[in-house]
Formats: structure tokens, C-alpha cells, sequence
């Protein structure tokens, strides 16, 4: 089954979009979180939230890598899922 972007987000989107937001590649843009860590903001879909870390650079660097891997297909070949989370039998 090949991954496509979907897989890939968790649901938060940002509610408000600043209008002066610098968007990088035209396709997101890096926000502070109040925790200190940084979350990229994707444009398509709007608002979502994608990618989250420590430093604005690594985001912005690992953002633009997964978004080309989801674009060229090949992100299957550097993810695997090793459980999936599902427990089986009555609780």
C-alpha cells in the first residue's frame, strides 16, 4: 500500500493563519508552539499541522524531505510500521 500525505497527519490543524505567514516552497510555513518546539503548518491542507521538533532548521529541513518523499513515492522505502497498535480480544 503506497503512503500517501493523509498518513502522514494527525488531525490539529491551525485555526488561525497569520496573514503575514512566510510560506517556504509555497507549501508550509514553521511555527513556534508555546512549548518552545517548532510545528510545520502545511498550505494543502490548510492549516494542518505536519511535522514537529526541536529546532526550526531540522523542521524545516525534515518537512521538505517528507513532503518530496510523499511526492515522489519513495517514502515507503525509508518508513515500516512495526505495530499496529491494534489489541486483539475481548477487554
Amino acid at each position: 500500500m503506497k503512503s500517501k500525505l493523509s498518513d502522514s497527519l494527525g488531525g490539529t490543524v491551525e485555526k488561525e493563519i497569520p496573514e503575514d505567514v512566510v510560506w517556504i516552497d509555497d507549501a508550509f510555513y514553521v511555527k513556534k508552539t508555546r512549548f518552545g518546539l517548532h510545528t510545520s503548518i502545511l498550505k494543502e491542507p490548510l492549516g494542518a499541522h505536519f511535522l514537529t521538533g526541536l529546532h526550526y532548521e531540522d523542521v524545516v529541513k525534515v518537512t521538505r524531505w517528507h513532503l518530496k518523499c510523499l511526492q515522489d513515492g519513495s517514502i515507503d522505502e525509508y518508513t515500516r510500521v512495526i505495530n499496529s497498535g491494534v489489541v486483539g480480544g475481548k477487554l
